[in-house]
C-alpha cells in the first residue's frame, strides 16, 4: 500500500494543475491541452534573445571567460521549463521553472561578482564561486519545503543584483553606460510591476479583461536581463580586460540607440591568466 501511495504521490506532480500557483489568466481558454495559452506562448520569448545574445557577446566572453556562455545557455532552459509550467501549471513545471531561475543568477553571480566586493574571507574567485555552489544546492533542497516561497525569494535575488549595480554605477561617467543602466532599471521595475500585479490585482484586471500581465512580464524581464547582463559585462570588461577597449553598442544598428546592446572590443587582445 505504501509503495502504491508513493506511486501516486509521484504521479501527482506531474500533473496538471497540480501546483498551488495558478496567475491570472483564464485557464485552457484558448486550448483544452494548454492552461494558460499566452503565458506558454510568451515564455517562448526567450528562445528568440537567448541564441542572439549569445552570439552578441562571444567575442567578450572568448577574451574573458567562455563560462558567461552558461548565462543564457541556462537562459534557454527558463523559457523551456516556463513554458511547461503554464502549459500544466503542474507542481514539478513550477519547480523546473522556478529552480533554473535560482541558477541562472547563481551563475550571474559566479562570472561577474566584482572581486573588490568580495566578503574579506575570500580571495579569490574559485573559493567564490565554491561558497555560491553550496549555497545554490542548499536554496534548492529549501525550495520544497515551501515552494509558494520561492518566487518572492527570486526577486529578492533581483533586488540585490540591482542594488549591486547601482554601486557598481557610482564611479562610471560613460553617459551610454549610465543610459543603459537606466533602461535596465526601468525594465526591471515594468517587469516586477507586471508580476506583483497579475498576482495580486487579478480581480481588477479581470474586470477589464485583460489578464495577461504575467505573460508580459515574460517578454519585460528577458530584455530587462540583455540589457543588465550586457551593461555588467561592459563594466567586468573595463576593469579585468581594460587592454580590450570594451565599447557598448546597439544590434541590430547602432545608430538607433535602441536595440539588443552588446559588447565590441576596440583594443588587441591577448592571452592572460584570469581569476
Amino acid at each position: 500500500m505504501g509503495g502504491f501511495c508513493s506511486s501516486e504521490k509521484m504521479a501527482g506532480v506531474f500533473s496538471y494543475e497540480s501546483s498551488e500557483i495558478d496567475w491570472c489568466e483564464d485557464n485552457y481558454k484558448q486550448s483544452e491541452h494548454i492552461v494558460e495559452y499566452f503565458n506558454t506562448i510568451s515564455s517562448f520569448f526567450f528562445f528568440i534573445i537567448s541564441p542572439i545574445m549569445l552570439y552578441l557577446l562571444h567575442p567578450y566572453a572568448k577574451e574573458r571567460n567562455l563560462a558567461i556562455h552558461m548565462v543564457w545557455t541556462m537562459m534557454i532552459f527558463v523559457g523551456l521549463f516556463s513554458a511547461y509550467f503554464h502549459m500544466t501549471l503542474s507542481f514539478l513545471g513550477q519547480m523546473l521553472d522556478e529552480l533554473s531561475i535560482l541558477w541562472v543568477l547563481a551563475m550571474v553571480y559566479v562570472v561577474w561578482f566584482p572581486r573588490r566586493l568580495f566578503p574579506s574571507f575570500i580571495k579569490d574567485r574559485s573559493t567564490f564561486s565554491n561558497l555560491v555552489l553550496v549555497i545554490t544546492i542548499v536554496s534548492t533542497l529549501s525550495s520544497f519545503v515551501k515552494p509558494t516561497a520561492n518566487a518572492y525569494v527570486l526577486n529578492c535575488f533581483g533586488i540585490h543584483m540591482v542594488y549591486m549595480l547601482a554601486v557598481e554605477m557610482k564611479c562610471c561617467t560613460d553617459q551610454k553606460a549610465l543610459r543603459l543602466c537606466k533602461v535596465s532599471v526601468a525594465l526591471w521595475v515594468l517587469a516586477v510591476s507586471c508580476w506583483i500585479s497579475d498576482r495580486f490585482g487579478c480581480s481588477f484586471w479581470q474586470s477589464l479583461n485583460f489578464c495577461y500581465l504575467h505573460g508580459i512580464w515574460h517578454i519585460l524581464i528577458v530584455i530587462a536581463v540583455a540589457y543588465g547582463t550586457t551593461l555588467i559585462a561592459y563594466l567586468d570588461a573595463s576593469y579585468e580586460i581594460p587592454y580590450s577597449l570594451p565599447v557598448l553598442q546597439y544590434w541590430p544598428c547602432d545608430r538607433w540607440a535602441v536595440g539588443i546592446p552588446h559588447i565590441v572590443l576596440k583594443g588587441t587582445t591577448k592571452t592572460q591568466k584570469r581569476c
